[in-house]
């Protein structure tokens, strides 16, 4: 059907030991860690392209419109086969994929021309009911979003919901964050029992109650200090800026060293508590964590207490560049520690995996369908518009993660395809959409030559914003 493309609105945790090139073994890492990339990016386009073509294809099927081919990939054909009156092919760009039907002839647009000589068909897809074309056009979406669902699903029923047991907390730029100056007076390390009158026992406790409380001012209700009143604003994106005030508290604990890594060099053992780092005093992991990341590649003196004793070691954090909230790549540093958090798996059931996976569907078609107005009324930048490089930046650190992380990514990116296919453009999705909502009003198709013309302005305008992503995705590469 569409010229289904590939680009994401925006990008979306732990210490990853990628490394610095010291030596042959992490020679060998990086570039198992390419290859990594490279797979997981090629399962991430491959994947989410045959689900959204396969809702078109199976989708005209179902209402008895002629498919002559099935395209992975745009551009010239480089493999394929035929069965039946379908020709399944390998295009040469693996950047989006499309569904020829009989009779559409803006689809033909994708291989560069049209058959005039062709004689109209029963078969065609402009000769089945409004409704009929309707259903095909919509069912790449529709099935980007199943496929979403399904994702979520899958990873929270296998995997289940870790579980942070701490409620103490830390306030962390009380006076920066909107809204959270009543936060102020929280001391570190107080124990938070209740979120508006509900009673939490993990901070996955107090994110859900954050969430779920009315807007307006809801009371904190702690152990060991006076209670304090946040108002919480409407919007789910808001809370959670809001919440970034409010973070769990971690002892400088390290709970464990990868073998090889920096801090494993550095002497760094299981059960040390990080007392100063950089000469800067270590209250909590994060501030280890921060303190860490501001020093990629450079000594960094540590003081720790192991037992009875005071040690002092020496660590240089290796050089590793991640995704930003932007997309930006950010150089950071990392030792190869995690802290002794102690995070629990609590087993999620079919019907609550469902009911969350359904949530989760929704949450990120909100989030990507608000960044996209964001776009419209200027309030987010264009630079922020992601193409292959940072889909496949963001696949291969999924993957690092882990198959519950690549899983979610994969249901995150299928939401993004969805989404914006959904814009009413000529040549997408969206774009058929509102051909056919016009020809619901007026009571008559519009004409193959306007849409044809609409096409081809539709189709340069989604070449235009690929080409600007791409561009973004070289800047953030190597600016």
């Amino acid at each position: 059907m569409d010229g289904s493309a590939a680009a994401i609105a925006r990008g979306g945790a732990g210490d990853r030991c990628l490394g610095a090139r010291r030596s042959d073994a992490n020679d060998r890492t990086g570039a198992v860690a390419v290859g990594l990339t490279l797979l997981a990016t090629l399962i991430v386009l491959g994947v989410l392209i045959f689900v959204h073509e396969l809702g078109h294809f199976l989708a005209a099927k179902s209402v008895g419109i002629a498919v002559e081919r099935f395209s992975l990939g745009l551009g010239p054909k480089v493999w394929g086969f035929r069965r039946g009156e379908t020709e399944y092919v390998l295009s040469a760009l693996p950047l989006g994929g499309y569904v020829r039907m009989a009779g559409l002839d803006e689809a033909e647009l994708l291989e560069g021309g049209r058959d005039r000589d062709r004689a109209p068909s029963p078969r065609d897809f402009d000769a089945k009911p409004l409704w009929a074309r309707a259903w095909v056009v919509s069912a790449g979406v529709l099935m980007n979003l199943a496929f979403a669902f399904l994702v979520f699903f899958v990873a929270l029923v296998a995997f289940g919901e870790p579980v942070d047991p701490t409620t103490r907390v830390r306030i962390v730029g009380a006076d920066t964050v909107p809204g959270a100056t009543a936060l102020r007076s929280v001391p570190d390390g107080a124990r938070l029992v209740s979120v508006a009158g509900r009673p939490v026992h993990s901070w996955n406790d107090v994110v859900a109650g954050w969430l779920e409380a009315p807007a307006g001012p809801v009371e904190l209700r702690f152990a060991d200090a006076p209670p304090v009143r946040v108002v919480l604003p409407r919007e789910r994106s808001a809370r959670l800026r809001l919440l970034q005030a409010l973070q769990p508290l971690h002892e400088p604990v390290v709970g464990a060293v990868q073998p090889g890594s920096p801090a494993a060099r550095a002497g760094l053992r299981p059960g040390d508590r990080i007392l100063m780092a950089a000469e800067q005093p270590v209250h909590a992991w994060a501030d280890f964590e921060r303190i860490v990341r501001a020093h990629p590649g450079r000594p960094l003196a540590l003081v720790v207490q192991r037992g009875s004793d005071t040690l002092r070691l020496q660590a240089v954090p290796r050089v590793e560049r991640e995704t930003g909230p932007n997309l930006e790549r950010v150089v950071i540093g990392r030792l190869g520690v995690v802290a002794a958090v102690g995070l629990q798996r609590r087993a999620i059931g079919p019907v609550e995996g469902a009911a969350r996976a359904a949530e989760a569907t929704a949450a990120t078609i909100g989030a990507v369908a608000k960044f996209l107005a964001d776009l419209v009324t200027g309030q987010a930048s264009l630079h922020h518009l992601g193409g292959p490089i940072a889909i496949g930046q963001l696949s291969g650190e999924a993957a690092r993660f882990g198959l519950e992380a690549f899983l979610r990514f994969l249901g995150f990116i299928s939401v993004n395809l969805a989404v914006l296919n959904l814009l009413p453009i000529p040549v997408l999705d969206g774009g058929h959409l509102l051909f056919l909502g016009i020809e619901a009003l007026r009571g008559r198709p519009v004409s193959a030559r306007q849409r044809l013309r609409w096409t081809q302005v539709g189709m340069a305008f989604v070449i235009l914003l690929m080409l600007l992503a791409f561009a973004n995705d070289l800047a953030r590469l190597f600016g």
